[in-house]
């Protein structure tokens, strides 16, 4: 059973920068594709950004393209989203999610789900 533990998350003022890690255990992870998404209160959990199990390919909403950045370190278990250039509207919990292989966009395809981080951005 793999498991993910996010951290990195904080208050930041409009502008700022924080960087999420996800640290996953329990499986091999050079085999899992991985993914962030979103949740603000009220809203569904809204695609992010995803890597392929080899970091050789990423995926990016359109709302994060140009300002995050996703990549992963297979020798330390760990995915990362660079967040720049934050918004007030970034507010949300950030999940990391896995699933075997290949990457997707869509929450329902991943089998493997961290606890989530908040990130709240101040204007």
């Amino acid at each position: 059973q793999v498991q993910l533990v996010e951290s990195g998350g904080g208050l930041v003022q409009a502008g700022g920068s924080l960087r999420l890690s996800c640290v996953a255990s329990g499986g091999t992870f050079s085999n899992y594709a991985m993914g962030w998404f979103r949740q603000a209160p009220g809203k569904e959990r809204d695609f992010v950004a995803a890597i392929s199990w080899s970091g050789g390919h990423t995926y990016y909403a359109d709302f994060v393209k140009g300002r995050f950045t996703i990549s992963r370190d297979n020798a330390k278990n760990t995915v990362y989203l660079q967040m720049n250039s934050l918004k007030p509207e970034d507010t949300a919990a950030y999940f990391c999610a896995g699933r075997t292989w290949i990457a997707t966009m869509s929450a329902d395809g991943y089998d493997y789900w961290g606890q989530g981080t908040q990130v709240t951005v101040s204007s």
